[in-house]
């Protein structure tokens, strides 16, 4: 069931390479990544994890609410990170050229649906 929610939003989204449930400690939950995906997706959302694990305590610490989304964009790729919860978040990797704003909108439709299987 994961990777089906995982699949419908890359699949939704036109130039979407890949989705990866990532927990904030590195470990990968599940993915899926087209066959035609030129990059590493899932050693991409491992590396941003450590990230968010610092943009996560910078919020913490500042206490200026919860963080929701976080983007990370290349001439090549742009990153679309959603937080799912406490200790998870969902990377969706998308070509510099593809439908940016529809790979948010997908995310924040189906992080609800990620959390709910999650749980």
């Amino acid at each position: 069931m994961l990777k089906e929610i995982l699949k419908a939003i890359v699949e939704n989204v036109s130039g979407g390479y890949g989705a990866v449930v990532m927990g904030y400690d590195g470990i990968p939950i599940d993915e899926y990544v087209i066959s035609e995906a030129s990059y590493d997706i899932p050693l991409l959302a491992v590396e941003y994890a450590t990230v968010m694990k610092d943009i996560k305590k910078t919020v913490d610490v500042l206490k200026i609410g919860e963080m929701e989304e976080i983007s990370i964009n290349t001439n090549c790729l742009r990153a679309i990170i959603r937080v799912i919860d406490e200790e998870l978040f969902v990377v969706l990797a998308v070509g510099s050229e593809g439908n940016y704003g529809k790979g948010r909108y997908m995310l924040k439709l189906k992080a609800p649906q990620l959390r709910e299987y999650l749980m």
